[in-house]
């Protein structure tokens, strides 16, 4: 089965996921700029076995996103176990690596704060190995900004499957249908959308219309480009019309009535301002429910 069948795709624009719960981010490429890295890790790998490295193009629809299981039979397919060194010691390089420079997307503690701000749950969803992620985490100083970290291989299945997507909702105990999704590569597009949740997809290092094809809600360039913040004001605009269309909800044995939010609100500042005791409070609530 491919990520695409029994899809439950999310139709919904961002704005209409108001109130939002989550947001939830790729790591590679998505957090940082990783995969210059991972591409010189890999040219420093084949030059150490001889091999021919494959170009750019190859590695972005072959390579990028997946999990590493599913490289190594890409690459080596008739040496599994050869191919699962090979990425490890990749893996390794790129930590390397990455220990010493690893840029951040730009806009991306912008996005952060305005998440943080508003108080939403956050997942960290990946295909790298528990060691990589950890790792640029901390590089990018977010070690404190994740609720959980969730990583293909501690799944049934890995991106481009929905697994490690459905396992974030659930753990963080939010619905999909308040939730979105930053991802930069095809097979992480497709988890999402394959999820049922929409998903805004970066054009780091990939072309727009290979992207296009695991139909991303939109994509933009970085963390700065005007059309997410355009949704992002419209979604905090949506929110506040969601919130005031709510009624104010009250515990049953206050006995307060039903009535609209001013009336209810009036309500909240009698009793804040005339109730000092219990038996006070009791007197108030009676008086109340007789009118």
């Amino acid at each position: 089965m491919t990520a695409g069948e029994n899809s439950v795709q999310s139709n919904k624009s961002i704005p209409d996921l108001a109130p939002l719960e989550a947001v939830l981010f790729d790591i590679d490429g998505t957090l940082c700029d990783s995969d210059p890295l991972h591409y010189t890790a890999f040219c420093q790998m084949f030059a150490e076995i001889g091999m021919e490295v494959p170009d750019v193009e190859f590695l972005s629809k072959n390579i990028a996103g997946k999990h590493n299981d599913d490289i190594a039979a890409i690459l080596f397919p008739d040496d599994i176990p050869k191919g699962l060194k090979f990425m490890e010691d990749g893996e390794a390089k790129f930590r390397r690596l990455a220990s010493e420079n690893l840029p951040s997307i730009k806009g991306l503690y912008k996005l952060t704060k305005w998440i943080e701000d508003r108080g939403l749950k956050r997942a960290a969803v990946t295909n790298a190995s528990k060691q990589n992620a950890q790792l640029m985490i901390s590089k990018l100083g977010l070690q404190d900004f994740f609720d959980l970290v969730i990583v293909g291989s501690e799944c049934e299945r890995p991106k481009p499957y929905p697994d490690p997507y459905l396992k974030a909702l659930q753990l963080l105990q939010v619905s999909k249908d308040h939730t979105f999704v930053f991802e930069d590569s095809l097979p992480g597009i497709k988890a999402g959308v394959a999820a049922g949740i929409p998903v805004v997809g970066l054009t780091t290092n990939y072309p727009e219309n290979l992207l296009m094809e695991a139909n991303p809600t939109f994509l933009i360039k970085d963390y700065e480009d005007p059309k997410l913040w355009d949704y992002l004001e419209q979604l905090d605009k949506k929110r506040e019309e969601v919130v005031e269309k709510q009624p104010l909800e009250f515990p049953n044995n206050l006995g307060y009535p039903n009535c609209k939010r001013e009336e209810q609100e009036i309500l909240v500042l009698e009793f804040e301002n005339q109730i000092q005791t219990g038996r006070q409070m009791q007197a108030f609530v009676h008086e109340t429910k007789n009118k």
